[in-house]
């Protein structure tokens, strides 16, 4: 019999349809059903001897709240028998409702309950732990996790005698991971956390990797790149990282409409083992990122939401390093611009924040313009040992991408039909804060107002050198240090400035943004205990 081995997610939703991601311990049919018949039917695929499906539920109503339960083969998986949790429903948006949308990244997998947990509690935890306490009350209505959802180069205690049962440690990479089963155990890990499943069980979401998904600091610069290629277990752990991702994390982003659009996911599901098709997609991603696009876009009624892959689409030549490759580029400007009066915000979804402390800003814009050569070949070759160290990656260090994201905002932010808000959401940096830019006279939107939202770690820690760092970093004393790199690299000054609004917060925290017609409200909330998010700090940003 067909057992559940991980889930269900469920991830997309709109006014009427929605799709539930489960694992399952072999072949099966896997049916979600919900009242008066609604629900769908889905087949398992299989990678690497693994059993996923993704099913379609459609047929749903707008404005309704919908339990559901999961079979397989016809035997019921889901509710876990005596859970302790409400039961998992699929909500539909009604056209006149708020849209909630809470986000964070970094995530590192809680310990067991036995276990004290060295970095405090879990803010996904807390946050399943209140909903599950009193259902009826407000609740996301889509759950955003910007980056580092599973931690491929710090693994935890259970984790690494796991991996000693199953090979030598001494041999690199050591106690990290180093194929598709082992990143099957990182999600195990991460996602069969009692709270944290029933929570994205009834609670939508959308993700994008950041770096900590298949290693830190991935993708940092043409010299990392090359160096990692050298190294013999890079390939596997790189293509096992994109493979589980796709998996795990990918196909849920997408909608029904365009999963029956993508050629892979077709391949996949019509061979009895798709684990070939899905390794040659991965190196084809690898040889070619310009190959596979990563990105994509979600509207939420009347809010626009584009996630962008900031790692892999990188263009690493210090001649033309971008950010963005030319064909992620141009879809983000298409997306953010496309039919104009269409969307009263516009949250951009980048795991990497695009302004930054400005010292930090600086020193990174400082170093770009060293490895570029601007110093010449010997302080190009101290520029890119500092960049590695101490992970100078961020927008800044791609200035030329800095300021197009600069200009693409200007432009959707101006006009008659341009949106009330333009955020970027952002992790990472293990901190939270918020910062509102400006530009030159006649050079920024006209209507949005726009913002950096910043919301980091969900559930990690941040060593007290680093926090004294950023908080220095947003002084006057340190704009003038920063300037004073900037000026030693030939750095012109940003095409903006900006001012820190909101923070720093640190903390196990996450953002929540109410977006209702075309005003918006931030509320931050940090982890308190096994069952409580306090409020931080809560602001409108729009008059």
């Amino acid at each position: 019999m067909a057992e559940l081995r991980l889930g269900p997610l469920l991830r997309y939703v709109d006014d009427s349809a929605a799709t539930v991601w489960v694992e399952a311990s072999r072949p099966c049919a896997v049916q979600v059903r919900g009242a008066d018949g609604l629900g769908g039917e889905a087949r398992t695929f299989q990678i690497a001897g693994h059993h996923y499906a993704l099913v379609p539920v459609t047929g749903l109503t707008p404005g309704t709240t919908t339990p559901y339960e999961v079979l397989l083969d016809g035997v019921g998986v889901w509710p876990l028998p005596g859970s302790p949790f409400p039961p998992s429903v699929i909500r539909t948006p009604a056209e006149s409702d708020p849209v909630r949308l809470a986000f964070g990244s970094c995530r590192w997998a809680a310990p067991p309950a036995d276990e004290k947990d060295p970095v405090g509690p879990d803010a996904l935890d807390t946050l399943a732990a209140r909903i599950a306490a009193d259902p009826g009350a407000e609740r996301p209505d889509v759950l955003v996790l910007l980056g580092d959802q599973v931690y491929a180069d710090e693994t935890s205690n259970a984790t690494r005698r796991w991996l000693a049962a199953r090979r030598d440690l001494s041999e690199p990479p050591g106690n990290e991971v180093a194929d598709y089963e082992e990143y099957t155990r990182l999600y195990y890990e991460s996602w069969l956390d009692p709270e944290v499943r029933w929570l994205l069980s009834t609670v939508p979401s959308c993700m994008i990797f950041d770096d900590h998904d298949v290693i830190d600091d991935w993708n940092t610069s043409a010299a990392w790149l090359a160096d990692m290629r050298a190294t013999p277990w890079w390939r596997e752990r790189l293509l096992s990282g994109l493979m589980s991702y796709w998996v795990h994390q990918h196909l849920g982003n997408l909608s029904p409409a365009e999963l029956a659009a993508d050629p892979l996911y077709a391949a996949v599901r019509e061979t009895p083992d798709g684990t070939d098709e899905l390794r040659s997609f991965a190196s084809k991603a690898d040889a070619d990122p310009a190959s596979v696009r990563w990105s994509y876009r979600r509207d939420f009624g009347r809010v626009r939401l584009l996630m962008v892959d900031t790692r892999a689409a990188r263009v690493l030549d210090e001649e033309a390093r971008s950010m963005l490759n030319p064909g992620e580029a141009q879809w983000l400007r298409e997306q953010a611009l496309d039919a104009p009066g269409s969307c009263d915000h516009l949250l951009i979804g980048t795991s990497l924040p695009w302004l930054l402390p400005h010292l930090v800003h600086d020193a990174e814009a400082w170093n770009a313009a060293l490895c570029r050569g601007e110093r010449g070949e010997r302080w190009a070759r101290f520029g890119e040992d500092l960049r590695q160290r101490a992970d100078l990656e961020h927008w800044a260090a791609f200035p030329g991408s800095f300021d197009a994201l600069a200009g693409l905002i200007a432009e959707a932010g101006s006009g008659a039909g341009a949106p009330a808000t333009v955020c970027v959401l952002s992790g990472d940096v293990h901190h939270a804060y918020v910062a509102e830019p400006t530009w030159p006279d006649g050079e920024g939107p006209d209507t949005a107002r726009v913002f950096q939202l910043t919301c980091s770690p969900v559930h990690n820690a941040i060593h007290m050198a680093v926090r004294l760092g950023f908080r220095f970093g947003w002084s006057a004393l340190a704009r003038v240090l920063g300037r004073r790199f900037a000026g030693h690299g030939g750095c012109p000054k940003p095409p903006i400035d900006w001012r820190r609004t909101g923070g720093p917060w640190f903390g196990n925290q996450l953002m929540t943004l109410t977006l209702r017609g075309r005003s918006a409200r931030l509320r931050l909330e940090q982890a308190r205990g096994a069952a409580r998010l306090r409020v931080v700090a809560e602001s409108e940003l729009t008059p």
